[in-house]
């Protein structure tokens, strides 16, 4: 008998994206740049936007699709659209949540991207794939069937790698998702924050990930920066089709950022700098922006 039963889910034959003279030039021009007076600003200046970005989109075509992020990034943003008054603005039944990337571990494990949205967003009323009924004490109404993680945990239960993992994501996009040109699925907004060594997503320096046309993809463990799991993650190409939202803070940042925003344009060297381009905003506190170079004057 085989290891593994054959798959019972559709099969997409265009997972890959092409280049397109329609979609904004990564790397080029100038994003909205908003430089906050501290995190906690920063925070309510990127919920209010991404409120917007929501209503706006179920407004416009009956559903929201948000694709957010990791790390510390979002939980004061979570936070605040949790609470009143934005929790009560937003038509959670018709917002869809997605991930950017994810380690390569379950769902409800401390290194999981989706733990955030979870504990924070959801008022600790959803783990492991389930909304537990008057578990949560206040959090967003967001169905269970709205939200989209990575199926990190069917691949570990079922001992799949990451790259399997990654291509069962972009099938669950492939079902979802508007696409736009070039054959690149669409977000209403794609919440990023910024690593330290200035990688964007699961997209490190000289990544691998910058040269695909995949939708997504297995990334190896990193072994400059913690934690050493591996990865998966969406394309960087996906930043050019939707609206962008880079929110980070605190002076860990700033060496990046300066970089980001200095003279020199190579994102093989910063990937977080494919989303220095018009249409992407940035939401940084001041101590993130303390070593971005001064515009000229005149």
């Amino acid at each position: 008998m085989a290891e593994h039963e054959p798959d019972l889910i559709p099969a997409f034959d265009k997972l890959v994206g092409t280049s397109s003279a329609a979609l904004p030039k990564p790397n080029k021009g100038e994003p909205d740049l908003v430089v906050a007076a501290d995190p906690e600003a920063a925070a309510l200046e990127a919920a209010e936007r991404i409120a917007a970005a929501l209503i706006a989109a179920v407004e416009l075509r009956g559903r929201a699709d948000l694709c957010t992020t990791g790390g510390s990034t979002p939980i004061p943003i979570y936070r605040l659209l949790s609470q009143a008054p934005l929790c009560d603005r937003i038509p959670w039944s018709q917002v869809h949540v997605w991930w950017g990337d994810d380690r390569f571990v379950p769902r409800g494990h401390p290194e999981s991207n989706v733990t955030a949205l979870d504990n924070v967003l959801l008022g600790g009323g959803a783990s492991n794939g389930f909304r537990a009924e008057g578990a949560a004490t206040g959090g967003a109404p967001l169905p269970t069937a709205n939200i989209h993680p990575f199926p990190t945990g069917r691949a570990l239960a079922e001992n799949r790698d990451n790259a399997w993992c990654a291509t069962r994501y972009a099938e669950e996009m492939a079902s979802h998702l508007a696409l736009a040109d070039g054959n690149w699925p669409v977000f209403d907004m794609i919440l990023v924050g910024v690593g330290d060594d200035g990688h964007v997503l699961s997209c490190f320096p000289d990544s691998p990930a910058l040269d695909s046309m995949a939708w997504t993809m297995g990334v190896p463990a990193p072994s400059h920066i913690e934690p050493h799991l591996p990865r998966v993650t969406i394309n960087p190409r996906l930043l050019e089709a939707a609206p962008v939202l880079v929110v980070t803070w605190g002076t860990s940042k700033a060496e990046a950022l300066g970089h980001v925003f200095g003279e020199v344009r190579d994102d093989r060297r910063w990937p977080v700098q494919r989303t220095r381009r018009p249409g992407a905003a940035w939401i940084v506190d001041e101590a993130a922006a303390a070593q971005i170079p001064a515009k000229p004057r005149g």
